[in-house]
């Protein structure tokens, strides 16, 4: 079963620049994190964007949702930037594409060394091969449908709403 795979930036692509002490992007980190995982899957990896999705507009979204619609494959990972990857999901659920869509992203930048990204990455990549269609958020080891999670900015974890 085939996988694809869709790259938007967020922090889990960013990178530090040491002279002006700013987070940005070169390119992704996506396949490095693979081959470290050891990932054996059959994957076909696109690039659709590189942006923190805090500057994510309805536009981008509309680009993720056609992307997902129009991909040969069922099964689907989105990584995303964690302040809009709701919004995303939201789009992306209330479509009822007939496919099983992970969203999935970093609280810590995976060039910093100490990322969630790898594991969270991981858990995105085994969850889209058992879940059943519809579309879900993967982070920290837990994973939530579209309409039932929320990012709890306090403590920076994501929550079910009820």
């Amino acid at each position: 079963m085939a996988i694809r795979l869709f790259i938007t930036g967020g922090t889990f692509d960013k990178e530090y620049d040491e002279i002006h002490g700013t987070l940005f992007f070169r390119d992704t980190h996506v396949r490095e994190m693979l081959r470290l995982g050891r990932c054996r899957l059959d994957l076909n990896v696109r690039t659709l964007m590189m942006v923190d999705s805090l500057e994510m507009s309805d536009g981008d979204r509309r680009l993720i949702l056609e992307n997902c619609r129009h991909a040969s494959e069922e099964r689907i990972v989105v990584t995303h930037g964690t302040d809009t990857m709701v919004e995303t999901a939201r789009v992306l659920g209330a479509a009822r594409l007939p496919k099983t869509i992970v969203l999935t992203g970093a609280m810590v930048p995976y060039a910093f060394g100490s990322s969630d990204g790898l594991f969270n990455l991981g858990s995105a990549l085994s969850l889209t091969q058992t879940l059943p269609h519809g579309a879900y958020i993967a982070m920290n080891g837990r994973h939530f449908a579209w309409d039932n999670v929320a990012k709890n900015r306090e403590l920076g974890v994501f929550e079910a709403v009820r």
